[in-house]
């Protein structure tokens, strides 16, 4: 498989994460991408850097004003006299009517939905350069009609087109879906991360051209909290075209895959021309985030189930963090894939 990465990741290093009151170390660090990228290559796949292709995919899903404040907002945030060393916001508007401000402080709070996206020195170009992999690699299945692999970090399905959130900056499996949506009809995105993709379906909540599929942690007691239930179905010209699959607590593989065989239905009636997965690997049992239980032979097992679907499919990485299995699971999900994969004609 075409595999698209970037070195120019690792020097976004967020130090600051907030959980339940206390401050501790941040999950998405620079070594989670060097283990995926070791597992990938270990896997033999064909490795490739991403070229730079400029702002135009990123500006076909983000906002002007948002992508000026990422730009310029830990270089602002350093000229306030005490500040610390990474973007946080003390402040949030809620968006209950208000005005768009001007100073730093103001716009932090605006284009953040929570603490746990620090700003630092390298996060614009990280977040940049992850979203060029996304941009290469649907490039690259629009290219073949096969599959790729976007080593995308940060990760990106919890940013909304104005806000980041999550560790989250650019929406990287949205820009992804951005750029096939161009060349074909219909294009479907299933989210199998841990976490609901609250960003991605904000961005495509009123399409009825991207359908929409996530299988999660419920979200009564997991992050993102406020988005990813059951009865959120679009609006508009996009009602019943997002589909949520929450799973309690602790699932494991055989209500995971029960409710991939639900999303994989929805997504073959909707017959898109082509797919792309929000590929989370934060659902492992191994994983430090504990939201589901999912063993590596569960990930073999919904790596396959997709590629039956036979389409042109980018997959995009999103969550996985720091646990034994992070990557033997990668591996496990890429060789699954390649195996079973076999794109439709026409």
């Amino acid at each position: 498989m075409k595999i698209f990465h970037t070195e120019r990741h690792a020097g976004h290093d967020p130090q600051f994460f907030l959980v339940r009151g206390r401050p501790t170390a941040a999950a998405e660090q620079p070594e989670r991408a060097r283990i995926l990228l070791t597992a990938a290559r270990a896997g033999g796949h064909d490795i490739a850097e991403a070229p730079d292709q400029g702002l135009g995919p990123i500006a076909d899903v983000h906002t002007p004003e948002y992508l000026d404040f990422l730009q310029v907002a830990w270089a602002q945030w350093q000229a306030l006299p005490g500040a610390s060393a990474e973007v946080i916001p003390n402040v949030h508007p809620g968006r209950a009517g208000g005005h768009y401000p001007t100073g730093i402080v103001g716009r932090a709070g605006w284009h953040t939905t929570d603490t746990g996206s620090p700003i630092g020195p390298a996060t614009w170009e990280a977040a940049y350069h992850a979203a060029q992999v996304a941009v290469a690699a649907a490039d690259h299945v629009l290219a073949t009609r096969s599959a790729a692999y976007a080593l995308c970090r940060p990760p990106g399905h919890h940013a909304f087109a104005d806000t980041a959130g999550g560790f989250c900056f650019l929406n990287n499996t949205a820009i992804a879906a951005r750029r096939l949506r161009a060349v074909h009809g219909r294009v479907a995105v299933l989210d199998i991360d841990v976490h609901h993709g609250n960003g991605t379906q904000g961005i495509f909540y009123a399409d009825r051209d991207v359908l929409t599929v996530s299988l999660h942690t419920d979200p009564n007691g997991f992050y993102p909290y406020f988005w990813g239930h059951a009865h959120e179905r679009g609006q508009g010209a996009g009602e019943g075209f997002n589909l949520n699959l929450p799973l309690p607590a602790g699932s494991g593989d055989a209500p995971w895959l029960a409710a991939g065989r639900v999303a994989l239905e929805r997504i073959g009636r909707f017959a898109p021309g082509a797919l792309v997965v929000a590929l989370g690997l934060d659902a492992a049992e191994s994983d430090p985030l504990q939201g589901l239980r999912i063993t590596t032979e569960g990930f073999r097992q919904m790596a396959a189930a997709i590629a039956g679907l036979g389409l042109p499919t980018v997959l995009v990485q999103e969550g996985g963090y720091l646990g034994p299995e992070l990557g033997i699971n990668l591996a496990a999900f890429l060789a699954a894939f390649e195996s079973a994969h076999s794109p439709r004609k026409g």
